[in-house]
């Protein structure tokens, strides 16, 4: 039998020991062990999820494709540095038919950034002039999105009888990733056949899309904001990936305690 999520008010971790944040503690404890997944609310910056504050940040998707450009990846664009951070367009004939961008620590805090790390590289980012405002709104997210992500370590470290800041150390200077990603609906006259499994599968009789394969995040904590569908269709979403500043631990998963 599927499991549902649980709905978790969060605000008592920001606060001081008190029976309210023991009780929020174990339920998360209770989420992680199990299920491993679990939906928060009532945290500082939880104002980001409202369809205004949502839209601001997913106006990177209507800058011109020559603005896209310039913040492509190497993989895309032999003559750019980046490896990791940066844009990545629609591919016609991949299975996650998707755009979007990773943005890394430096779109938030003033810090030395590394060329010979593909995770501590600089984010290329849209020009002010280009999309006013937006990099300060994009920091901003990414500031509140990394309090939540430090906020539940520390409850899951009580939740296993650590002391609460035994994480803190190893995610100070953290690497942690902001993706952007948007999942179009794929033109029908593309030319590209569809009709296989590995395209759609059929579920209580309707025909789905799918719009990527089973695979395991790279992060420690992996935030994402509620569903909400876009446009004909179309699935904007956002996604923190908290990560470790210590490399040993860039491909720890968050998962079910045992």
């Amino acid at each position: 039998m599927a499991q549902d999520i649980e709905t978790i008010g969060i605000a008592d971790l920001f606060g001081p020991p008190s029976p309210e944040r023991e009780r929020a503690d174990a339920t998360i404890m209770a989420a992680a062990s199990g299920i491993g997944f679990m939906a928060v609310r009532d945290f500082p910056g939880d104002a980001w999820l409202t369809p205004q504050k949502r839209a601001r940040l997913l106006e990177i998707f209507a800058l011109p494709e020559a603005e896209k450009q310039k913040l492509l990846r190497w993989n895309f664009d032999r003559t750019r540095k980046n490896v990791y951070r940066g844009w990545f367009p629609l591919q016609p004939t991949a299975v996650s038919y998707k755009e979007g961008i990773d943005m890394g620590p430096d779109l938030a805090h003033a810090r030395t950034t590394r060329s010979d790390d593909p995770l501590c590289e600089p984010t290329p980012l849209p020009a002010e002039q280009a999309l006013p405002g937006w990099r300060a709104a994009a920091a901003s997210y990414y500031l509140a999105m990394e309090a939540v992500g430090n906020a539940l370590m520390r409850s899951v470290a009580r939740g296993l009888g650590l002391p609460e800041t035994i994480f803190d150390a190893d995610f100070d200077g953290g690497i942690s990733t902001l993706r952007l990603i948007r999942y179009p609906l794929r033109d029908p006259n593309s030319g590209v056949d569809t009709s296989g499994p590995e395209f759609s599968v059929v579920h209580k009789g309707e025909t789905r899309t799918v719009i990527g394969r089973e695979h395991a995040d790279s992060g420690f904590v992996t935030l994402r904001p509620g569903r909400r569908r876009g446009p004909a269709g179309e699935e904007p979403r956002r996604r923190m990936d908290r990560r470790a500043a210590r490399r040993r631990h860039a491909g720890c998963q968050f998962r079910p305690i045992a």
